[in-house]
């Protein structure tokens, strides 16, 4: 049977989507792109914000229209489902087979009660937990990640490290669907890497929740710059670079690795969420106004070259204009390279939905397109500062008219920072894709540097 698979969230998600192609894979199915030719339809949800949750509906109804056509069996699994699985099973009866989160540890059972014996199976399920519980979700097996699927093509891979959170930010509705942080075993985790150097990957991003909690749950302490260590050994792997780190987990020895390993890119993803402290307090954040200000001073007297990205929340309830006006000054001083700014969303269950003072959405817009216009600038003036820089860029593809190959440096995160564009004729007959070229940088954009090859 030919199986579809759509995919909707975070990169974490995505290895959750890899690991259940490969369970198809090795029971012979074969995966195609078309889902107007699939017979079996996957979708794997995202249930984080209003927006994702939206678009994880309309996605369900819009493949729920194939069922008329080829396809016979739509499964869905994934956050959404986890966190309304109750909901879902009454207002969408065309999907086949619900899956969640705590269950995919039966995941291919379930899967082949449906296509092999023809059951729907959603009535056997257990009932959805309420999401004022922190349940325990089961991890993939090692025998799911080593078997998943890569899907970002040949050059980079994502490797999970961990699985939930526990930080339990008031806004945040994670640890209610993915449960607490639970680490993965370093051996496992290093036997994956290596499986995945074998496959040619180049380029590992480390992921989790939180990658600084890594290891605190196993072993006592974090372990995140051991693990990057041990990684940076494995012959094949050539950039690595970690993402989700929380300030409060960035320890000295974490800044020692990353600045004297020259596998890792002197990149840190520090979502700090807002700057006041009345809003960090309300948020649950454990950490401060001048904590995070030391800890971007410290990072960049000890990593002068350092790219530093973040992630803000505008609207939180009770945010005053006095609250955001401090936020806007604090982008304005620290300028960070990347910078990506949510509109509070108020999710049901978390503790800060129930606070006073929501903010109006029209507010939050405005204050969304502020931090964003202040932060547009500020990119450009620090692409400015490239110009004429040379870099390593690793060629992944061709642009739409033939006329660029297009790359990243070791400092851009693919799919969410900025390209490089090479002109062809600077590499005419060759076979670059997948190469590593020298570059200077010629020009600039709001996000994207065209480059000459050295």
């Amino acid at each position: 049977m030919k199986v579809g698979f759509v995919h909707l969230g975070c990169s974490k998600n995505l290895i959750d989507t890899e690991a259940t192609i490969g369970l198809f894979k090795k029971n012979t199915f074969e995966i195609i792109n078309d889902e107007t030719k699939a017979e079996i339809i996957v979708i794997n949800t995202c249930g984080f914000i209003d927006s994702a949750k939206e678009e994880a509906i309309n996605t369900i109804l819009e493949m729920a229209e194939y069922k008329n056509e080829k396809c016979r069996y739509l499964i869905v699994m994934g956050c959404l489902v986890q966190r309304y699985y109750d909901e879902l099973i009454k207002a969408l009866p065309e999907v086949d087979l619900f899956i969640k989160i705590d269950e995919y540890d039966q995941l291919w059972n379930k899967i082949e009660d449906l296509i092999k014996r023809d059951i729907v199976v959603k009535s056997k399920q257990k009932m959805s937990k309420k999401i004022t519980e922190i349940p325990k979700m089961p991890m993939l097996t090692q025998e799911q990640f080593l078997n998943r699927t890569i899907t970002t093509g040949n050059n980079y891979a994502y490797l999970k490290i961990g699985e939930g959170c526990s930080n339990r930010c008031t806004y945040c509705a994670i640890p209610y669907i993915r449960g607490p942080f639970v680490s993965r075993k370093k051996e496992d985790i290093l036997e994956e890497a290596k499986q995945l150097a074998k496959k040619g990957i180049k380029e590992l991003i480390i992921i989790a929740q939180d990658t600084t909690k890594y290891g605190i749950d196993l072993y006592g302490e974090s372990k995140l710059a051991e693990l990057l260590h041990e990684i940076s050994k494995i012959e094949g792997i050539q950039w690595i670079r970690f993402l989700y780190s929380y300030p409060e987990g960035i320890t000295d020895e974490l800044l020692e690795e990353v600045a004297n390993n020259p596998k890792i890119a002197n990149y840190f993803d520090i979502p700090i969420q807002h700057i006041a402290d009345n809003m960090l307090k309300k948020m649950n954040r454990h950490t401060s106004k001048k904590q995070i200000k030391d800890l971007l001073a410290k990072i960049r007297n000890k990593i002068p070259d350092i790219t530093l990205r973040t992630s803000l929340i505008v609207g939180f309830p009770g945010e005053t204009k006095e609250n955001f006006q401090e936020l806007l000054d604090f982008v304005e001083e620290a300028k960070f390279d990347k910078l990506g700014t949510f509109m509070y969303s108020k999710e049901e269950g978390t503790p800060a939905a129930k606070l006073p003072e929501q903010i109006h959405g029209n507010t939050k817009k405005a204050r969304y397109h502020q931090i964003m216009k202040l932060q547009q600038e500020i990119s450009r003036k620090n692409l400015e500062k490239k110009l004429q820089q040379e870099y390593e860029v690793l060629i992944e593809d061709i642009s739409f008219d033939g006329k660029y190959y297009i790359g990243r440096t070791m400092q851009d995160v693919p799919d969410m920072d900025g390209l490089v564009y090479i002109k062809i004729g600077e590499l005419q007959n060759k076979n670059v894709i997948g190469s590593f070229v020298k570059c200077k940088v010629t020009q600039i954009s709001n996000y994207d540097i065209m480059a000459e090859i050295i």
